[in-house]
């Protein structure tokens, strides 16, 4: 499977986003991209009071002009689209979920996972995020199936808790995704290593879209977008700046992997 991952710097104005998210994904998919991921917050970054108007249902009923956009990237270009990160309606109005949407070829949502651990930390420049205060935790492990493959979804903060990674290889993944708004602060020492930690120790590849630059209210973000092999070997980087990266993921040298080093064979638990 021909993979592709998309580092945007996106803004406050949704539909000046979601317009160069659909110009990244046709890219991409000219390239010869059949599984195109986005990073979190791609169709908004900006005041939480926005974020919360903006939130859509996933239900398929009203399709908000999120969903519609990526359904139509995913439709016209031919491809699955995982939509890294978006707000969707949670039954308390001012907290709505923070989802990652695996969309088909078709523009029919195959998956949706909903983002567990929330991002409550004071950085040592006391700089403070309090995810939790605008965000609804899910509380599901998520998969989906593209061509074939499982994939396991997962987003930003959560790849700091290997446990969840784990749970997702117990599903079948052999593929997993996440997509990200790492600061600077975090991203510059700890980005790339915790993603080849959670590709090394299950031996899956990892898709990474990034969020890079300047954003409103001050926040800077890392980018450095990759995709990981199950050895842990970066196979492919962006640039700094809007982009994308592609590579090729191949189950065979996958399964050498897992048969040379059968750690997962291995687990007492």
């Amino acid at each position: 499977m021909q993979v592709a991952v998309v580092q945007l710097n996106s803004q406050a104005n949704v539909q000046a986003n979601l317009s160069r998210i659909q110009h990244w994904v046709a890219l991409a998919a000219n390239a010869g991209a059949e599984l195109v991921a986005l990073p979190e917050n791609f169709a908004f970054m900006g005041e939480e009071a926005t974020r919360r108007e903006i939130a859509e249902r996933l239900d398929g009923a009203f399709p908000g002009p999120i969903l519609t956009a990526i359904a139509e990237s995913a439709r016209t270009s031919g491809v699955w689209v995982l939509a890294g990160g978006m707000p969707e309606r949670s039954d308390d109005d001012a907290r709505p979920y923070n989802s990652s949407v695996l969309v088909d070829p078709r523009g029919d949502i195959a998956a949706t996972y909903r983002k567990v651990h929330l991002f409550d930390v004071t950085l040592s420049d006391g700089t403070s995020y309090r995810e939790s205060s605008a965000t609804m935790p899910g509380g599901e492990v998520v998969t989906g199936e593209v061509l074939g493959v499982q994939v396991g979804l997962s987003i930003c903060y959560d790849v700091r808790f290997p446990e969840l990674y784990r749970r997702l290889v117990d599903q079948g993944a052999r593929v997993v995704t996440v997509p990200a708004a790492f600061t600077v602060h975090t991203g510059k020492d700890h980005w790339h290593t915790l993603l080849r930690a959670r590709a090394i120790e299950n031996q899956v590849y990892v898709l990474a879209p990034a969020q890079c630059g300047s954003h409103p209210l001050g926040r800077q973000t890392f980018g450095k977008s990759v995709i990981v092999d199950p050895w842990g070997d970066v196979i492919a980087q962006c640039s700094d700046g809007e982009g994308f990266a592609t590579a090729r993921l191949n189950s065979d040298y996958q399964d050498r992997v897992r048969t040379s080093l059968p750690v997962l064979l291995h687990r007492k638990w």
